[in-house]
């Protein structure tokens, strides 16, 4: 009998740039599943139960080839007598009925009773790793491709569901049925037939075991090509519009297609080997049937044996036929389960960068929430020979503060590092040197999640969920009414634009807000800060968006939304920060001046020509500033 085919490829090992990284130390499978049994043994009764109606469904299956040769024997009446037409139908569709029956009703009592034990863990596991990405630093999500990553975690949860039902109830149910029939054969006739079943089961284990192993190779191979596939696919999908831009949909075509063949023949010689493995298992099972039959064949003709014991014999074996030709691919299947399980403990196990100090309590002060960076040196590490080492500096002696209710800006040109301290001070990285505080505590010291309730951020680049209007506006303070949503809508002013949509508030904003323009957008992401209402704010480029009408309305409604509020703002176009308290220039990491923007006209300097600069070419939309992390 031949297998039918095999699974997908799973448990890719490649690099968040598609191709094969460097091989890393390979955990045991026992490790595998000792990690996985204490989310299986909070139903621990449910298991329990389990294994009894899976060892009572064995009991059931093996208790029909005895009664088929019970009945064989005692079949032995003259042709035509009348209790042959009593003990026959009775005796025999009864019985072998209930035992049937007897097999399907505790497979499925099993199956019910442990559906919430297999369900549970692989959800335990699943949110556990989800929640765990979640407090990962930013500099991990920026080296990983989320397409790749989020296949671990599906293959994962599908593993967990695979390697229960495979170990549990096909590899341990099987061995039941293997000592239970090994016993009634060395029992009920000689110890030839037991070892006779033993050395083909022996052999055919091993064999599966030694091949299957050497298999793994073509199989990790087609796994690192099938992830790298699937990323070049989910990577230029999301980059749709820039693939138009450039009229590049025949070079991503030609890109996909490269990965599609190295994939196809490294699965070509996956089904190669799995035919040579099929062929030898045949082989063994069918040597092992032959010995067998011309065991109890030649008991018959000594008159050793009844031909009841010989019906027995041959059901026995095609009984213990079926479960042992599957337990090539049972055995892959657990294989292959483990490597995926394996895979999803790995993201697990990645260690948080940014991780709140033992005892941190959450931030306190917050009526008067002063922000201060005091001598802030920072440099973004980058990846060489598999170690961090420092990069480039970013900031370089920073030092300024932002007192509770004031508004502080900066300026400067791109790359000079203003959107990186936005970035420590949601504290998506640490700083090599320096402090940074809130309300005077140090922000290292205090729960990360405080720090981040307290600050709301409208990014130079917004992204939206591809969820609705009012989903997305709700997120600033998920549970609010619909009436707060709308009036936030309404101080970004982009109330009338939903409203005037057909679906309103329910209308869908795409793939990363791609159905609403750069400044629907942005005006969306002002809302949700808006509606979130924290106490510290911060505009990074926040109207670099918008034209230059829409601008002056919503600059005076974010100006009149920061009273009282501690606020950073960043801004490439020097018109929106002439009313902060204080301006600094940077430079290079450096801030290079500072003071009202009265002052910094006055002092000639470099906020001077900047500002003479825009004056005599004013801009509707001012370029978005490039990001200042450099390339993993």
């Amino acid at each position: 009998m031949r297998h039918h085919g095999e699974t997908a490829p799973t448990a890719p090992s490649a690099t968040a740039s598609g191709t094969a990284a460097s091989p890393a130390p390979v955990p045991s499978d026992w490790a595998t599943l000792h990690r996985l049994l204490p989310y299986l043994w909070q139903y621990k009764w449910r298991v329990i139960a389990a294994i009894v109606f899976m060892i009572g469904a064995k009991f059931a299956n093996v208790g029909v080839p005895i009664l088929l040769k019970t009945l064989v024997d005692a079949m032995s009446f003259k042709p035509g007598d009348p209790a042959a037409l009593l003990v026959v139908p009775v005796g025999l569709l009864v019985a072998y009925g209930g035992l049937r029956l007897s097999t399907s009703f505790f497979t499925e009592l099993r199956e019910l009773v442990f559906a919430k034990a297999t369900q549970g863990a692989a959800r335990s596991i699943a949110l556990q790793t989800f929640e765990h990405l979640h407090a990962l630093s930013l500099r991990f999500h920026l080296e990983r491709q989320t397409g790749g990553m989020t296949r671990d975690i599906e293959r994962g949860v599908r593993g967990i569901e695979s390697l229960i039902s495979f170990t549990l109830f096909n590899v341990v149910a099987t061995l039941v049925e293997v000592v239970l029939v090994l016993s009634v054969l060395a029992i009920k006739f000689d110890a030839w037939f037991a070892w006779i079943t033993l050395a083909a089961l022996a052999l055919y284990i091993t064999f599966t075991v030694l091949v299957t192993e050497w298999r793994t190779q073509f199989r990790r191979e087609a796994n690192e090509f099938d992830s790298a596939a699937h990323s070049k696919a989910v990577d230029s999908l999301l980059n749709y519009e820039t693939v138009k831009y450039f009229n590049n949909e025949g070079f991503e075509a030609r890109r996909y297609d490269e990965s599609l063949e190295r994939l196809r023949r490294a699965r070509l010689k996956s089904q190669t080997t799995l035919s040579l493995l099929n062929t030898g298992q045949q082989l063994i099972i069918a040597a092992g049937l032959v010995a067998m039959l011309w065991r109890a064949t030649q008991g018959v003709v000594d008159g050793r044996m009844t031909l009841g014991d010989l019906v027995m014999v041959n059901a026995f074996m095609i009984q213990l036929y079926i479960p042992l030709n599957f337990l090539g691919v049972i055995y892959r299947e657990i294989k292959q389960s483990l490597t995926d399980l394996d895979k999803m403990f790995t993201l697990m196990d990645k260690e948080r960068e940014v991780a709140d100090a033992p005892g941190a309590l959450p931030l306190a002060g917050l009526d008067q929430p002063t922000v201060r960076f005091e001598d802030v040196h920072f440099a973004y590490d980058v990846r060489k020979g598999g170690d961090l080492r420092s990069g480039r500096p970013i900031l370089q002696g920073i030092s300024f503060e932002i007192p509770a209710g004031k508004t502080v800006a900066v300026v400067g040109p791109s790359g000079s590092g203003k959107s990186t301290l936005a970035r420590l001070l949601f504290r998506f990285y640490d700083i090599q040197q320096g402090r940074i505080t809130i309300a005077g505590q140090e922000i290292r010291g205090v729960t990360q999640s405080s720090v981040r309730q307290a600050i709301g951020i409208v990014p130079q680049d917004t992204v939206l969920f591809n969820d609705t209007v009012a989903y997305n506006i709700a997120y600033g303070r998920p549970g609010a009414s619909q009436a707060e949503v709308e009036a936030a809508a309404k101080s970004a002013r982009i109330h009338d634009f939903i409203a005037s949509t057909p679906k309103g508030y329910g209308t869908m904003v795409g793939e990363r807000g791609l159905k609403l323009s750069g400044g629907e957008k942005q005006r969306v992401a002002i809302a949700r800060t808006l509606l979130k209402n924290p106490p510290i704010l911060i505009f990074d480029e926040a109207t670099s968006a918008l034209d230059s009408a829409n601008e002056r309305a919503i600059q005076a409604e974010l100006q009149s939304v920061a009273q009282n509020k501690t606020t950073l703002v960043i801004a490439h176009r020097l018109s929106t920060v002439v009313d902060a308290h204080e301006i600094l220039v940077m430079d290079a990491g450096r801030i290079i001046e500072r003071g009202t923007h009265a002052q910094l006209l006055a002092q000639r300097g470099r906020y001077a020509s900047m500002w003479a600069l825009q004056q005599e070419a004013p801009l509707d939309v001012a370029p978005p500033e490039s990001p200042s992390t450099p390339s993993p």
